[in-house]
């Protein structure tokens, strides 16, 4: 190859993915949204993306990982992501869940467990339902430490802000 020949950058990893997933979730934060974020890939691009915007859209199906799925498939124009992976910050909800296996999603990856409503394991495990027709390949606790730690982060600072709006009503 000669030096004038472009050479292909390095491809991104599972890591790199996840981190453009949680830049999703620090903008879903800054909106005022549960931050989560979400990508979907294929063939190594991201070819969809998406943050929590229930509150901002006044939509209760507008999870990220919807938002990230309804991007992808308006780009491949197909509703179905075969051969896609789907990189999100929390663990998927039954509506989420259900929704990736409608889109043929071959691989899901997210980092913090949900024990209040995740459905890839922590309260159920929609994923491993042997009598659904399409199985998602699952990976857990990617980055998990960075994605709980903005969860916990964007509650406390709702906590406070709870706090001194009682503090102000009491004067």
């Amino acid at each position: 190859m000669s030096a004038q020949q472009h050479t292909s950058p390095h491809p991104m990893t599972d890591h790199d993915f996840m981190q453009a997933a949680l830049e999703l979730a620090h903008a879903a934060a800054l909106a005022g949204e549960v931050p989560v974020g979400a990508v979907v890939v294929k063939d190594g691009e991201i070819i969809g993306r998406g943050s929590n915007a229930p509150i901002t859209g006044n939509d209760p199906s507008a999870h990220a990982e919807i938002r990230a799925m309804r991007d992808a498939a308006a780009r491949l124009g197909n509703y179905r992501l075969v051969g896609c992976t789907l990189y999100v910050t929390l663990e998927p909800c039954a509506m989420c869940t259900g929704a990736i296996q409608h889109a043929r999603i071959a691989r899901l990856v997210f980092g913090a467990h949900d024990y209040k409503t995740g459905a890839c394991g922590s309260v159920i495990d929609l994923m491993a339902e042997s009598r659904l027709n399409h199985h998602t390949t699952v990976e857990s606790g990617l980055m998990a430490a960075e994605c709980s730690a903005t969860l916990t982060e964007f509650f406390a600072g709702r906590r406070q802000q709870q706090k001194a709006v009682k503090c102000q009503c009491g004067d």
